[in-house]
C-alpha cells in the first residue's frame, strides 16, 4: 500500500517510514500541509500530524475531504476528547495519540485499509455507462459505437465523470485530479475543455450543470 506520512518531524518522519516499509508498505514524506494536498493523488492512506508548520492539519484536513476519500489517520500529541472528536467528524478514518507503538499503528493502518477496501483490485481497465465505453489502457472512449477521438484531458474529464456516473462531481474535485490543486488551478481552463467534450459527445444533457456545484454525467441509453 502506498502511504503518505505528512510530518514537520524529520526524525519522527524517519521513524515511521522505516517502519512501514518493515512492513512491505511504500512510504513518501510531506513536511508542510500545502505540499500533501498537491501530492495526496497517488497515496492510497496518509498519516496526517496535526502540527504542521504551515497550516493546521484540521484544515488540510478539511480541504482533502473537498476533493478526495483516500482514508485518512490522524496523528497528534494531543490527547483531548474535543480535538478526537473534531478529526473524526471532519472525515478522519482514525485518530492516535503520539508516542504510538509500530505494532499498534500497522494494525490499526490495516484496519482503516480493510474498512476503505483499498488495494481490492476494484481499478478496472474499462469503465462502462450506458452506451458510453471507455477503454482505460487503450486510451480511448466509444459512444453508441462512435469513437469519440478525445484529447487527452478530455479523456480524462469524461473518465472522471464516468467513475461516478448519475453523481455530481464538484469543480474542486475535477480540478484536483486533472490539474493537481483544486485551491490554486485556474477554473477556466476546465470550461474550454468542457466545450470540448460536449461538442464531441453531441448529446445535450449527458452532461449536466448542477449549479454552484459541478457536473454530473447522465449514462445515455443509446
Amino acid at each position: 500500500m502506498r502511504l503518505l506520512i505528512v510530518e514537520d518531524d524529520q526524525a519522527v518522519a524517519d521513524a515511521l517510514i522505516d517502519a512501514v516499509s518493515a512492513a512491505g508498505h511504500e512510504a513518501s514524506h510531506a513536511g508542510r500541509g500545502s505540499d500533501a494536498l498537491l501530492r495526496h493523488h497517488d497515496a492510497e492512506l496518509i498519516l496526517l500530524d496535526l502540527g504542521l508548520p504551515d497550516m493546521d492539519g484540521l484544515e488540510v484536513l478539511r480541504k482533502l475531504r473537498q476533493v478526495s476519500d483516500v482514508p485518512v489517520v490522524i496523528l497528534s500529541a494531543k490527547n483531548d476528547e474535543r480535538g478526537v472528536v473534531r478529526g473524526l467528524r471532519q472525515g478522519a478514518d482514525d485518530y492516535l495519540v503520539k508516542p504510538i507503538g509500530l505494532t499498534v499503528l500497522l494494525a490499526r493502518i490495516d484496519a482503516v485499509a480493510r474498512r476503505s477496501n483499498v488495494n481490492t483490485g476494484a481499478d478496472r481497465n474499462q469503465i462502462s455507462a450506458g452506451s458510453l465505453v471507455i477503454n482505460l489502457d487503450q486510451h480511448e472512449a466509444v459512444l453508441a459505437g462512435r469513437d469519440l477521438a478525445l484529447t487527452a484531458k478530455e479523456f480524462e474529464l469524461l473518465t472522471l465523470l464516468a467513475r461516478h456516473a448519475g453523481s455530481v462531481v464538484t469543480r474542486e474535485q475535477i480540478l484536483d485530479q486533472l490539474w493537481g490543486d483544486a485551491f490554486l488551478a485556474v477554473s477556466r481552463s476546465l470550461d474550454v475543455h468542457l466545450t470540448g467534450l460536449r461538442s464531441k459527445l453531441a448529446r445535450s444533457g449527458m452532461i449536466v450543470n448542477v449549479r454552484g456545484v459541478g457536473y454530473r454525467l447522465e449514462a445515455p441509453s443509446s
